[in-house]
């Protein structure tokens, strides 16, 4: 499987884990700006979800969760607010919040609010 193939692959059973385990409504998937990529929107209730989600073999190399570095995070936060302001949003003016969802092999780590606007 390629690296595309992976990601898709455990973007959806992130987005499984998420309804079934957390009770998130799915609203898209691999929302691309330049310079970043939404993995998940997602809603929890009256809060937009922006879920970053990350996959590791094995944790040989640290956890999944490590591998979103404050670089990525700024990405998040510049792609996200993008897509709020595509719908006459902004982060003061609605709730919404980063998670991740790390897969370490088998195991899933969903941490969220993970990191702020």
């Amino acid at each position: 499987m390629n690296q595309r193939a992976t990601g898709t692959h455990y973007e959806q059973h992130a987005r499984r884990y998420l309804e079934q385990q957390a009770g998130l409504t799915f609203v898209a998937a691999n929302v691309h700006y330049r310079g970043g990529e939404l993995d998940l929107i997602m809603r929890d209730e009256h809060t937009w979800v922006f879920v970053e989600v990350r996959y590791r073999k094995n944790a040989q190399f640290g956890s999944a969760a490590e591998s979103v570095t404050p670089r990525k995070q700024q990405r998040l936060l510049h792609a996200a607010a993008l897509w709020l302001a595509q719908r006459q949003q902004s982060f003061d003016t609605t709730s919404c919040r980063f998670d991740i969802l790390a897969i370490t092999g088998e195991h899933y780590d969903w941490l969220p609010n993970a990191f702020g606007a």
